[in-house]
C-alpha cells in the first residue's frame, strides 16, 4: 500500500521559497534600482555636458589616444566632473562682488520679459528652497487630527503663522498658530499646508528624517524598532 501524499509539505516549501524570493526583494530592489537611477542620471548629465566638449578633449579621444584603441570607449562620470566644476566655479563668481552686480543686472533684464519672468522666478525659488544653506527646515515632528476628529495623521512643523495670516487668525481668536506641512504617503514631496493651534499639536520626540521613513513606508518601516517595541499596547482579550 503506498504512503499518502502529504499536500502540507509541498506547500511548506512552496511558501519557504517564495518567503525567500520576497526577502530577496527587499534585499536586491532598493540596491538594484539606486544603481539604475545614478547611472541613469549620470548618462542623462554626460549626454547633456558631453557634447559641448571640443572634440580633441573629448574623454573617448583622449582615452584612444593614451592606449592606442580605435575601438569606442564610452567614458561615463566625465560630464559630471565637468558639471561639478562648472558649478562650483559660477557660485565662486557669484558670491564674488562683481558676480552678485552682474546677477541683479540680468534678473532686471529678466523682470521685464513677461513669459519668461515668471518660469525664471517659479524656478529660482525652487532652487532656493531645495538648496538653501541656511538654518530654515522643518522643526519638528507632529501629530494633527486630520482629515477629522480622532484620526491623527504625522506632520511637519515648519514655523508660526506670520503676517497676515496670524493676524487673521488673532481676529478669530486663535493667538497661538503653527505651519504644519501634512505630507502624503508614500511621496512626502506633496501634501497639505495646515495652520493648526499650537494647544491642538502633539509634537513627538523622533527626528523629522526618522517621521519621513515613517511616511514612506506607509507604517510599516518603524524608524527604531526598540522604541516601537518598548511601547505598551493595551490588549482587550487579557480584560
Amino acid at each position: 500500500m503506498s504512503e499518502p501524499i502529504h499536500p502540507t509539505k509541498r506547500r511548506s516549501l512552496l511558501a519557504g521559497l517564495r518567503s525567500s524570493f520576497l526577502t530577496g526583494l527587499v534585499v536586491v530592489l532598493p540596491i538594484g534600482l539606486t544603481i539604475y537611477l545614478i547611472w541613469t542620471v549620470v548618462g542623462w548629465i554626460d549626454g547633456w555636458i558631453l557634447p559641448l566638449i571640443p572634440g580633441p578633449w573629448k574623454p573617448d579621444v583622449l582615452v584612444r589616444q593614451v592606449f592606442g584603441s580605435e575601438a569606442t570607449i564610452p567614458v561615463r562620470g566625465v560630464g559630471v566632473v565637468v558639471f561639478l566644476i562648472f558649478t562650483i566655479l559660477v557660485g565662486w563668481i557669484g558670491k564674488g562682488f562683481i558676480g552678485r552686480k552682474f546677477l541683479v543686472w540680468a534678473e532686471g533684464l529678466v523682470d521685464r520679459m513677461p513669459i519668461v519672468r515668471s518660469i525664471y522666478n517659479g524656478l529660482k525659488q525652487i532652487a532656493e528652497t531645495v538648496f538653501s544653506q541656511n538654518e530654515a527646515s522643518f522643526e519638528r515632528a507632529c501629530l494633527v487630527q486630520y482629515p477629522k476628529e480622532h484620526i491623527w495623521a504625522i506632520g511637519f512643523v515648519s514655523t508660526r503663522a506670520k503676517g497676515e495670516v496670524q493676524a487673521k487668525l488673532n481676529h478669530e481668536g486663535y493667538m497661538n498658530v503653527i505651519s504644519v506641512f501634512l505630507p502624503t504617503t508614500p511621496n512626502p514631496t506633496s501634501g497639505f499646508l495646515l495652520y493648526v493651534p499650537e494647544a491642538d499639536v502633539v509634537f513627538l520626540d523622533m527626528k523629522v528624517e526618522d517621521a519621513a521613513k515613517l511616511i514612506i513606508s506607509a507604517g510599516l518601516v518603524y524608524p527604531n524598532g526598540k522604541d516601537a517595541a518598548g511601547v505598551p499596547v493595551s490588549n482587550p482579550s487579557a480584560k
